[in-house]
């Protein structure tokens, strides 16, 4: 990519762009936005790579987690201090259970832009633009028209807010020595409460023995903090290539690109054209890369797609986020597994069991069923272990094994208890499936 820009894609055929009628302000913008300093490293974003590389080679858990789209009031302690909290309960969870490591990436610190399928929308009798995300226009239909002064705020909020994630981790708030301080006051099922205690008594009890024998080092990096990744979609690529910098790689010693507003970042299933403007801005950067699959996604076009984005067949550099629905999962997923795979490349694949399951309920609300969730991992699980070696055994989940039975439960994204459900479930079948390994190796 020694001829590649981070503007080439001006020169592609784009969907899903914003027009701004100030363009001079636009440009005013963009030109603050690029003397402003990054928000992430090359040496940051390299570790990742390295870490996904892991999952991609099934030797770690990739869990990836947050809002939809976030909104700059999400630019609190409170709301911040929750996201990390849950995630850092689920890793424990998956680790504990799975006894592999978890790589976390939260989609925050950047996630607030919104792809639409119609850039405008009625009001009222009047045709406004639609809310395509806080970095863009806002929610109150008086406040719809796009305004670049957002983008700035955009970089602010994000940076405001990996400041404040990267203060409570060097500030002890994952010392795994003390899991109880995650408290589950969200929490109102006691079968949840129950089962994450019974992980921090006996992961107590562990560090007490291991304290007994001098084995506990109080200042292991490892016990006392967590590698935690940002990421968002790259959707907005003026703000996208104006956070792109030419650094040096602490690994190669060379310069390369890297977008130094995110560790990863990912196009969706409306910006994932081969030919247009999203691929060519993603393919010419050093940061891992997402891109969602679904049941419009060709096999010949993903492969297409993975030649453009990762031509030297870089294990891990693409995660492949697949969101079919419950209902398409063995209909779709098996003919995807096959030919990547036959193109020689090593992705990681990941699971997205939110957006192919959006139902719309009465007053036009979007909503979710749980168990539609459940069943889409459940599913993508058993495909996996009939496609890859590296995933063996299988997944049955149904409305018995849940702490509640939320199959009438609707709601858009998942609760504090329904992610520490989801997590403890994977960790059983990956317990079960590590025990009767080491029953049959007797």
């Amino acid at each position: 990519m020694s001829n590649w820009t981070p503007h080439d894609w001006k020169t592609k055929p784009i969907v899903q762009d914003v027009e701004y009628e100030d363009k001079e302000q636009l440009d005013k913008v963009l030109n603050k936005l690029n003397r402003l300093p990054p928000m992430v490293s090359p040496s940051e974003i390299e570790k990742l790579r390295e870490q996904l590389k892991q999952v991609a080679l099934g030797n770690s858990f990739l869990l990836q987690g947050g809002d939809c789209a976030e909104l700059f009031d999400y630019c609190s302690s409170d709301p911040i201090e929750a996201k990390l909290k849950v995630l850092l309960q689920m890793s424990l969870v998956l680790t504990w259970g799975a006894r592999t490591s978890v790589v976390r990436i939260a989609r925050m610190a950047g996630q607030y832009a919104k792809p639409r399928s119609n850039p405008m929308e009625m009001h009222e009798g009047k045709e406004i633009h639609s809310f395509r995300g806080d970095n863009v226009n806002g929610f109150d239909p008086k406040d719809r028209k796009p305004d670049p002064e957002r983008l700035l705020g955009a970089y602010f909020h994000s940076a405001a807010t990996l400041n404040y994630v990267r203060t409570l981790l060097d500030s002890g708030f994952a010392d795994l020595h003390e899991p109880s301080n995650w408290d589950l006051n969200h929490v109102r099922s006691d079968h949840v409460r129950r089962e994450y205690q019974n992980i921090v008594t006996q992961l107590t009890d562990a560090f007490d023995f291991m304290k007994t024998i001098g084995a506990d080092n109080a200042s292991s990096n490892a016990l006392n903090s967590v590698d935690f990744f940002v990421s968002h979609e790259a959707l907005l690529l003026d703000y996208e290539a104006s956070l792109t910098r030419e650094l040096i790689s602490p690994s190669t010693k060379k310069k390369k690109w890297y977008n130094t507003g995110s560790h990863f970042l990912w196009i969706g299933d409306r910006t994932r054209q081969p030919d247009g403007a999203h691929v060519n801005y993603m393919k010419g950067i050093e940061n891992p890369i997402g891109v969602k699959v679904g049941p419009s996604t060709k096999p010949l076009e993903l492969v297409e797609l993975m030649n453009t984005l990762n031509p030297l067949k870089e294990i891990g550099k693409v995660t492949l986020i697949t969101r079919f629905g419950a209902s398409n999962v063995e209909k779709y997923l098996p003919q995807h597994i096959i030919a990547v795979r036959n193109s020689g490349h090593i992705p990681v694949w990941v699971c997205d069991p939110m957006h192919g399951n959006t139902k719309t309920a009465s007053g036009n609300l979007k909503t979710r069923h749980f168990i539609d969730i459940i069943q889409e991992l459940s599913q993508t699980f058993r495909v996996h272990q009939c496609h890859e070696k590296c995933i063996g055994g299988s997944m049955d989940l149904r409305d018995s094994d849940l702490s509640t039975n939320y199959q009438t439960y609707c709601d858009p994204r998942l609760n504090y208890e329904q992610s520490l459900d989801v997590a403890f479930l994977i960790a059983k079948y990956y317990e079960n499936e590590r025990k009767n390994k080491e029953f049959l190796n007797l």
